[in-house]
């Protein structure tokens, strides 16, 4: 018996029930929530080229920036440019005249060197050369010598006395200005004070306090009363802003105040601050019941070296030991801090101190109100440098 295989037939045409199932299928896949399985995508490349186009964005402003900006072309070596300063120009105006000279590439270069050298009140007027190439120090330097300048140079330091500056004026004059002839120039004050008003307390002392110190520019044609005169002009122009209300309160006329600035400056180090504390030491020395100095500066004036015990207690008008208030003159040239100091002292309740120098060589200087205290710093600081007899209330 023949076996028969059955044919199932499919239509290639789909009825309309199966359109419909199909359609329908397809709606439900569709709007199928397929989050949960589809791959997570990492944030990090998005983030990566964000930050990157940041970066090419102002990387690309800097250099347009730096294209937008003048280079300043400085004047080369070789070539010279002559440069006027006025009378009380202020550097930032020396320094935009240095710009358009070629000389500096902005003017605060100029300015930042001033005030580094500390040079703002020792910019002199005056027309000048300069050579191309100069560095901001090096014409800072210029004008602080002032336009005459022309190899002489004499730079009078701090506290040096009237007597040690006349021999460095002729040395440094080659002999041109005697050391004698700067003292005859300088040995009163009384000569002066009609061009000074602040010599008028002076009397006829000497000028002992008043020639600054600074760096000067001394020129052929200057003899020995041109070249105090200049010192002198330095000395106004350094405290035409000072005040001496403080000083004035206590008592003190302008004379007196250089007097007792000139043994701050010999008593005192660099430090601002210790130079206000030992002024204010002094002040109160002066208002005590003993109103004695006690300063071995003032001796060392006389005798020319580091005092005694003996010289220090001597019956000499220099002595602050056995004399009251202070001496008769003052006993060096104080700079502008040591003037500041007496102007603006520091107010405490110390009447001693006691100076020497530490393990690296620096002198530190040591305060105490009591003189059991002072005893006790010296103790701990001397190590047999120090000095005993500054401020130590006349204990040997």
């Amino acid at each position: 018996m023949a076996l028969h295989k059955k044919t199932v037939t499919y239509s290639s045409r789909p009825t309309h029930a199966a359109r419909a199932a199909h359609a329908k299928g397809d709606r439900e896949f569709r709007t199928y929530d397929t989050s949960a399985i589809m791959p997570k995508r990492d944030p990090k490349p998005a983030i990566f080229v964000a930050v990157l186009i940041v970066i090419v964005l102002a990387v690309g402003a800097f250099f347009l920036f730096r294209g937008c900006t003048p280079q300043v072309e400085l004047l080369p070596e070789g070539q010279s440019v002559e440069v006027t300063i006025e009378e009380g120009e202020s550097a930032s105006s020396i320094g935009e005249a240095l710009v358009a000279a070629k000389l500096v590439a902005t003017s605060q270069d100029f300015v930042n060197e001033v005030n580094r050298l500390e040079a703002a009140s020792s910019l002199i007027p005056g027309t000048y050369t300069f050579a191309g190439g100069s560095t901001p120090e090096q014409l800072v330097q210029t004008i602080m010598a002032g336009p005459a300048f022309v190899g002489d140079k004499l730079a009078v330091p701090e506290d040096i006395t009237r007597e040690a500056l006349a021999a460095l004026v002729e040395e440094a004059t080659g002999g041109r200005v005697t050391a004698q002839s700067f003292l005859d120039a300088s040995s009163d004050a009384s000569t002066y004070a009609g061009d000074y008003p602040f010599l008028e307390t002076a009397g006829i002392n000497s000028l002992e306090g008043f020639l600054f110190p600074k760096t000067y520019g001394v020129t052929e044609d200057m003899d020995a009363e041109a070249v105090v005169r200049m010192m002198l002009d330095q000395f106004a122009k350094e405290t035409a802003n000072l005040s001496y209300a403080f000083p004035e309160s206590q008592g003190l006329n302008l004379y007196q105040t250089v007097t007792l600035a000139s043994i701050v400056a010999k008593e005192s180090s660099d430090d601002a601050e210790v130079r206000a504390h030992v002024a204010g030491v002094f002040y109160n020395r002066l208002a005590s019941d003993r109103p004695y100095l006690e300063s071995d500066a003032t001796t060392a004036y006389v005798v020319g070296h580091d005092p005694t015990g003996e010289e220090v207690h001597a019956d000499d008008p220099y002595s602050t030991y056995t004399n009251e208030g202070l001496p008769p003159t003052p006993i060096c040239s104080p700079g502008l801090a040591s003037l500041e100091a007496v102007c603006a002292p520091l107010e405490t309740n110390d009447m001693f101190f006691y100076f020497a120098p530490d393990e690296n060589g620096v002198v530190q200087h040591y305060f105490s109100e009591t003189y059991e205290q002072h005893q006790q710093a010296i103790a701990d600081h001397s190590g047999g440098t120090g000095n005993a007899d500054a401020g130590d209330g006349g204990s040997e």
